[in-house]
């Protein structure tokens, strides 16, 4: 070809120092257009392609996995290929050349296929996200750490062919040198592996609210990467966490709460205990005329006002809405300290949203501490400065 290219340029009547630079750059037009023309015909017919077989499927992972940047990175893998095929024959009598052409073909080859698998990462990634069965997995953490080894192993790959050798001996090389990289770059390397652990054991993900006072972080996780955890507080501030933090020390994370349907109440309230007594009959009968009052058993000896009101404050959670029914409910006396005998009340509110798991107990507990007159119970507190004027 190469023979043929310099006949047709001496019979034009170029004269035969200029055929050698001409034959040359007839060659490099012939590989840049064989490399355009392939690419565009490349790209229409898998774009073509790809779009009608994601438009029959039924699932929408498909539109994110094969989108526009994917296909882009796999159809430029195919003009170098045919370049560096074209090469030895447009370039054969032009051997420095033909060697530095084909170096470069082959390391742009490299970068390309590096692209391409790192688009590819970000694209099942995107694609997970609208996946159910990944739904409880952040998987940024782990995409990330696949694209640091593939960029990793395309730079080995360039600079093994930029001085002919074989990658595994590069390999080795570095594996002489790995304990003083570990040295200098031991945070990074931590931060990763904790990354990575946060991300494969689902200790969080985004959407989370987690808990890690040390921190100051107290809130919905953002977004979990490979190097950082990013949480919005409660008060708008954001928190960015090691995830290194996190993995070597414990946090609290509320997921579970929030999946389960109802967020825990464990409070009490203090009687005084020179309010506890027995009832009289008189005050039995009255208490039983009342529906709340039904199914109450008495005890073998006298009844006692707290043992009343405690049987009260159960009925009360039974038929409350804003109780969570099927849950553990349990209305309990703790042991008597100088600040008298603590009613424990122990349920589960009917939801986990912040605003109304704080009103349902705010409603109970100001109802409980109302009727705790209609017992004859007072409800103790320390002597505040009124009490002492009124002494």
């Amino acid at each position: 070809m190469n023979q043929e290219i310099t006949n047709m340029l001496l019979a034009m009547g170029v004269s035969a120092g200029y055929v050698n630079v001409l034959a040359l750059s007839v060659g490099i037009l012939v590989l840049a257009l064989v490399a355009i023309v392939s690419y565009f015909i490349i790209h229409k017919i898998v774009n073509e392609a790809v779009r009608r077989i994601v438009e029959r499927t039924t699932v929408t992972w498909d539109d994110a996995l094969f989108n526009d940047r994917l296909l882009s990175s796999v159809c430029h893998l195919v003009p170098p290929v045919l370049v560096y095929m074209l090469i030895p024959v447009l370039m054969s009598d032009f051997p420095a050349i033909e060697v530095a052409g084909e170096k470069i073909v082959l390391i742009y080859v490299v970068m390309m296929a590096v692209r391409a698998v790192v688009v590819l990462f970000s694209s099942i990634y995107l694609a997970s996200r609208q996946t159910q069965s990944f739904d409880g997995h952040s998987l940024k953490g782990l995409m990330q750490m696949l694209k640091i080894i593939a960029i990793c192993v395309g730079l080995i790959i360039i600079v093994s062919i930029l001085i002919n050798k074989n990658p595994v001996i590069i390999l080795s090389g570095l594996g002489a040198s790995a304990a003083v990289l570990m040295l200098i770059f031991k945070d990074t390397i931590v931060g990763l592996v904790a990354g990575v652990q946060l991300s494969v054991n689902d200790m969080l993900k985004p959407g989370d609210w987690i808990e890690a006072p040390k921190h100051g972080v107290n809130g919905t996780v953002e977004d979990v990467s490979l190097t950082t955890v990013k949480v919005r507080n409660w008060d708008m501030t954001i928190v960015t966490v090691p995830p290194y933090s996190l993995v070597s020390e414990s946090f609290q994370n509320w997921r579970g709460m929030q999946l389960s349907g109802g967020r825990r109440v464990k409070r009490s309230v203090n009687i005084d205990l020179n309010s506890v007594r027995f009832v009289t009959d008189e005050e039995m009968q009255k208490y039983l005329q009342q529906e709340w009052c039904q199914n109450f058993i008495p005890p073998v000896n006298k009844v006692v006002n707290l043992h009343l009101y405690r049987h009260y404050i159960e009925q009360y959670l039974a038929t409350h809405p804003g109780v969570n029914k099927e849950m553990l409910k349990m209305v309990r006396q703790l042991q008597s300290t100088n600040h008298g005998v603590p009613v424990e009340l122990y349920f589960f509110t009917a939801t986990t949203e912040w605003v109304k798991y704080e009103n349902i107990q705010a409603e109970i507990f100001d109802h409980i501490i109302a009727v705790a007159h209609d017992f004859d119970l007072r409800i103790f507190q320390s002597p505040s400065g009124l009490d002492l004027n009124s002494l």
